[in-house]
């Protein structure tokens, strides 16, 4: 069996049966129905997953955010606004509390944790929040070869998995992702075009902000990737195994498979920006049903990002122009799921405040 496969991961859909039950509960608090807008959304979905048979409050412990750091051989064409060795610079100031999304995990109450899945070179540290789970030392040029073999790609989900599995394991019931890699815009791009066969052009964006004529390179560069992935693969779009292999980041692999297993676990996925919305996509691609455990925390200003939210049917809780990554939308979209869980389970209901329309 393929871990590329839906059956391997097993994922349950959510049980929609009490949905009507628990909806009663929130139109019965002390406000018109609906006027709490996205919040009544995000209590029904956590609800749902929290469902033990009858209306119980619902909890929010021990909220991770898990950033995923790669480097990609496409970056050597310039086309980011900072060189590669920024990936590496920049996971170490993640580990000394220096960026920021260490400035709004503190903020807002989650624990962060950083994985190496690929930098082009490791960091020789030893930190209680730095998991090493390298595949290799960078993936390839997708402009000129596959990113990944068959075999990286594989490892990339089942490292991902592992990480998930092991937060979760220790009560975590709410896992945020974000990411950390120089030219990552570009490969999720060609992800996306992968994967839904939407013209890489059009999803192709100045990133942290190129300029126009790096942003031309991108973009020529990305046509040559898509080109020869279809080369190889036949038409678009591919399966989620081919769109990983010629087109995919490390990163973007095991945030992908972290996804799987923290849907498998019944748990809550907060999905940040562009790039983790790519590996939203490819999880989706693989096993539908994670879709029911994610929530989109915002609309960042990167150019096809609005596309693949449209196709994950998805609608973010903020639009703040942001254009990081990192996890940072994610983090700062807990404060929302907390204000969800609080007026589901505190917040009284007409009959109990007397309250006669």
């Amino acid at each position: 069996m393929s871990i590329f496969e839906s059956t391997f991961w097993s994922v349950p859909p959510l049980n929609r049966e009490p949905e009507p039950l628990i909806r009663g509960h929130i139109d019965g608090k002390t406000k018109p129905p609906g006027a709490l807008g996205q919040l009544e959304s995000l209590a029904l979905q956590l609800a749902l997953m929290q469902w033990q048979g009858t209306i119980q409050p619902v909890y929010i412990t021990q909220p991770a955010m898990l950033v995923f750091a790669a480097d990609h051989g496409i970056a050597a064409h310039n086309i980011s606004i900072a060189p590669q060795t920024v990936t590496q610079q920049m996971v170490l100031n993640f580990l000394n509390g220096g960026a920021a999304i260490n400035a709004f995990c503190a903020t807002n109450g989650l624990a962060l944790k950083v994985i190496d899945c690929g930098m082009i070179k490791a960091l020789p540290v030893s930190h209680e929040d730095y998991i090493v789970k390298r595949v290799a030392s960078g993936s390839h040029d997708i402009s000129r070869q596959p990113a990944m073999s068959d075999m990286e790609a594989e490892l990339a989900i089942l490292h991902g998995a592992d990480v998930a599995k092991c937060i979760t394991g220790k009560g975590c019931n709410v896992v945020g992702f974000g990411e950390m890699g120089i030219g990552n815009t570009s490969v999720a791009a060609a992800l996306i075009s992968a994967l839904t066969g939407e013209p890489v052009r059009n999803l192709t964006g100045k990133g942290t902000g190129i300029n126009d004529s790096q942003l031309t390179v991108k973009q020529n560069l990305l046509e040559q990737a898509m080109a020869r992935t279809e080369t190889a693969c036949g038409n678009l779009p591919v399966s989620p195994e081919q769109a990983l292999v010629h087109t995919g980041g490390f990163e973007i692999g095991q945030i992908a498979g972290a996804m799987l297993a923290t849907a498998q676990a019944g748990k809550l996925i907060l999905v940040d920006g562009f790039i983790v919305s790519a590996a939203a996509l490819l999880a989706t691609k693989i096993a539908p049903e994670v879709r029911d455990y994610m929530v989109f925390c915002h609309c960042s200003a990167e150019r096809g990002h609005k596309f693949v939210l449209e196709q994950l049917n998805a609608t973010p809780l903020l639009d703040l122009g942001l254009r990081l990554g990192e996890g940072t939308g994610a983090a700062l979209s807990l404060p929302l799921l907390k204000a969800a869980a609080s007026f589901y389970n505190d917040m009284a209901s007409f009959e109990s405040a007397k309250v006669v329309l």
